[in-house]
């Protein structure tokens, strides 16, 4: 028996007229032409191509996020950014979030939160929606140097992000006014909390280390910004799509069982949820994608969701193809720098979660307004597989 396809109810609730057509252009081809929209590319192999190739196809031209974000982060964080500018941050922000590091941070700043949650799976329903946030939060505010450590500043911390990241929406070109000065609201005083880490010098923190590896207190401040913004939601909606899936899918004891599976089991659930489920890129010089001719200022977006969906429903025996690996996190100069610190964090509570199985579904609904689809609450309970 088929499961409910609850990934597109999620869709469909965050985003009712622009899920269709984005999928309607699916059917239309790798890649189309969309009035008001732009070039819209549903192939992974163009878009991969796309992805590599910084020269032509930019993020900090009309339409693309630079446009989006510069007026909130500043220019030069790494989202807004292409060329030699680009290269040189990169450089000095690769060393930041290694493996080891990750690890350890998020074993210093999950472990606590993390036992409290295994001690309520215990004993009742848990919504896992509310339990990722808590994490996502707790992380987030390690990295940017927040001092409080409880569940509910966490919660505030995520619930500020989430304020920013809903003003943004599938067909968003630029930010009004109005939004900027909301958006400012919000990263203004995170800033002032990342400079204040980033004046103290403690190389065993995020902005400590950014000041040890050379960048400047602005730099340091626009990366927590873009860290905070990017980073917080894609874990938080993640964690309760995943076992959602799982769960769905009759999947969940075979990955308990099989520890080795989880690395596995995290790719295919982002393959099927894409948590950036659009890139937007815009045009430097001319090029022929895919047969199709683009010009100088025409702006790409990259449904990055309709790449990923086109290998099919969730399975976890499918292996990815090439040009389909970890497209959700981008490609090529702006392969997301925070994957690490976002597979650390996945990990360390899946494993949590994954402790406590067999888990059950007991009540769900999707979330509305936002902009990237998930649950609005997600609640599990031990039970029988």
């Amino acid at each position: 028996m088929t499961p409910p396809d609850w990934e597109r109810r999620l869709y469909l609730a965050a985003h009712p007229f622009a899920y269709p057509l984005l999928r309607a252009a699916a059917r239309r081809g790798p890649i189309v032409r969309v009035p008001g929209v732009g070039v819209v590319v549903n192939d992974a192999s163009l878009a991969r191509g796309i992805l590599m190739d910084g020269e032509t196809f930019r993020k900090d031209g009309p339409g693309s996020p630079g446009e989006l974000w510069t007026p909130v982060l500043g220019p030069s964080v790494l989202l807004n950014m292409e060329g030699d500018a680009h290269r040189a941050l990169r450089r000095r922000l690769t060393e930041l979030f290694v493996p080891s590091y990750t690890e350890a941070l998020c074993a210093r700043v999950l472990d606590e939160p993390l036992d409290r949650l295994a001690g309520r799976l215990s004993g009742g329903g848990v919504d896992l929606v509310d339990a990722a946030r808590v994490m996502a939060g707790a992380v987030i505010g390690e990295v940017i140097g927040l001092d409080a450590r409880t569940d509910a500043s966490y919660r505030d911390l995520f619930e500020q992000g989430e304020r920013v990241v809903s003003s943004v929406s599938l067909r968003t070109r630029r930010l009004s006014p109005p939004q900027v000065r909301k958006a400012r609201a919000v990263l203004d005083p995170l800033g002032d909390i990342a400079a204040k880490a980033y004046a103290a010098g403690d190389e065993s923190t995020v902005m400590g280390r950014m000041r040890a590896l050379g960048l400047s207190e602005d730099e340091a401040r626009g990366a927590a910004g873009a860290f905070f913004l990017t980073g917080t939601e894609t874990v938080a909606t993640l964690l309760p799509r995943l076992f959602a899936l799982l769960i769905d899918h009759g999947q969940l004891a075979r990955v308990a069982a099989e520890p080795s599976l989880l690395d596995r089991a995290v790719e295919e659930a982002m393959r099927v949820a894409t948590p950036t489920p659009v890139m937007l890129r815009s045009v430097h010089r001319p090029a022929a994608v895919g047969g199709v001719a683009v010009r100088p200022g025409e702006r790409v977006l990259i449904a990055t969701h309709n790449c990923c969906r086109a290998l099919g429903p969730f399975d976890l025996d499918r292996p990815h193809p090439p040009e389909l690996r970890r497209l959700w996190f981008g490609a090529g100069p702006h392969f997301c720098i925070g994957y690490p610190l976002a597979m650390a964090e996945i990990r360390r509570v899946a494993r949590t979660l994954l402790a406590a199985a067999p888990l059950v579904v007991t009540r769900r609904a999707a979330a509305r307004g936002v902009l990237i689809p998930t649950y609005r609450e997600l609640v599990v309970r031990k039970g029988a597989a």
